[in-house]
């Protein structure tokens, strides 16, 4: 729902868990803009919901809203200036509740795959290759494929009854179904269909059918054990390489707040305290020695140096700074002692207009973005429709 101009607006970005496809990001976002005076844009690619409301609204509404339709929505949190308390030697955890909940997954999906992978690959290499069929291979098939359908396809299964319960659906939903169907059917036909008696041939089952051979076979069910387990294979395959990426994307996002300085030596009445970046003001006057970092954007009122400004301009040879030439917070002061006196603090400095930049570019969606989450939202009942009405056509103008 559109919010009223004339009132004030707050904006925030939340971070979203559980989403699995675009079509989880469209119904968390649909569910947001019901609410009265909230606008909200949803990117499965960031895991992040973008939020304009109202000052009726607060976020612990927003975050119910998230959690009442299955998914689990986290604040903002404040930015982490812990780092001077850490060890020597060890390495400060800046991650994020997301980031630390989502590196927790990305080892979930690798264990899940390889797991799987192990045991779907014999299974598929002796339903498809007839010559590597031996006496009971099915009932091999089946001891190997009931794992990775119920232990490594949980995630999927977990997700569509999660979205079964609110009466919707998803690409899980498609993923657990397919599944399921290929492996319940296939311990059907082993137990009560003849497909578990000693010499079963899958390729004898299905080629006189269609082609009016005869075999002892030829009545006998196929079995889909190999669909069971290769489905939920390449599936985590496909989440797993995304989790990667997106994690990359977070880490060079943390690489890029990591360039501005953690603490700096201000100068009060003469003496040089150090505190935490955080505690320097617009107006005070800092130290920066040769080979330390300007802690924030400003100018220099004393000394001369050269500042290394690569990580800004790309250029490799330092730039000569004098009394009342302008600097940048996070540039390297190469050679010279200044005195620099803050004009940008905090989320007004460059570096963080940078990262914001680089955080709106990921969170807005570009026209082909939302067409696809459209596409997504009916997208899986309309296969869903399309598999019922086949199997009813089937059923009454099938081979009996």
């Amino acid at each position: 729902m559109s919010i009223d101009s004339e009132s004030p607006v707050s904006e925030v970005d939340l971070s979203v868990i559980g989403m699995t496809c675009a079509s989880c990001a469209n119904r968390i976002e649909r569910k947001l803009n019901k609410m009265d005076g909230v606008t909200a844009s949803v990117n499965y690619a960031t895991e992040t919901a973008r939020v304009q409301f109202a000052p009726t609204i607060t976020i612990d509404d927003l975050l119910k809203t998230v959690h009442d339709i299955g998914y689990e929505a986290l604040p903002p949190e404040p930015p982490k200036v812990a780092e001077a308390l850490v060890e020597p030697g060890e390495q400060a955890d800046d991650r994020s509740a997301a980031e630390i909940a989502s590196d927790r997954d990305t080892e979930d999906l690798r264990r899940r795959f390889w797991f799987s992978f192990a045991l779907a690959t014999p299974v598929v290499l002796v339903s498809m290759i007839p010559p590597l069929q031996f006496m009971y291979w099915q009932w091999f098939c089946l001891v190997l494929a009931t794992p990775v359908v119920f232990w490594g396809a949980w995630p999927f299964h977990k997700a569509a009854w999660r979205s079964l319960r609110h009466g919707t659906t998803t690409m899980d939903t498609l993923i657990s179904m397919g599944a399921l169907a290929a492996y319940l059917w296939s311990v059907w036909a082993l137990f009560f269909g003849g497909a578990g008696l000693p010499g079963y041939s899958m390729s004898e089952s299905l080629i006189p059918s269609f082609f009016g051979g005869s075999s002892t076979t030829s009545n006998m069910p196929a079995i889909y054990l190999e669909v069971a387990a290769a489905v939920p294979v390449f599936i985590l395959a496909g989440r797993w390489f995304e989790a990667r990426a997106k994690k990359r994307s977070g880490a060079a996002m943390r690489a890029l707040m990591h360039l501005g300085a953690k603490d700096v030596s201000i100068l009060r009445d003469g003496v040089e305290v150090r505190v935490p970046v955080s505690q320097l003001g617009v107006g005070e006057r800092f130290v920066v020695r040769p080979g330390e970092r300007i802690a924030t954007d400003g100018f220099v009122v004393e000394g001369s140096s050269a500042v290394d400004e690569s990580m800004l301009t790309g250029e490799s040879v330092p730039v000569e700074v004098t009394p009342g030439s302008d600097v940048t917070g996070a540039t390297i002061n190469a050679d010279g002692r200044i005195i620099v006196e803050a004009t940008r603090v905090g989320n007004d400095t460059r570096l963080a207009q940078i990262a914001k930049l680089v955080t709106d570019a990921q969170s807005g969606k570009a026209p082909v973005q939302r067409l696809a989450d459209r596409v997504s939202a009916i997208f899986v009942p309309v296969v869903i429709g399309i598999a019922i009405l086949t199997w009813i056509g089937w059923m009454l103008w099938g081979p009996n």
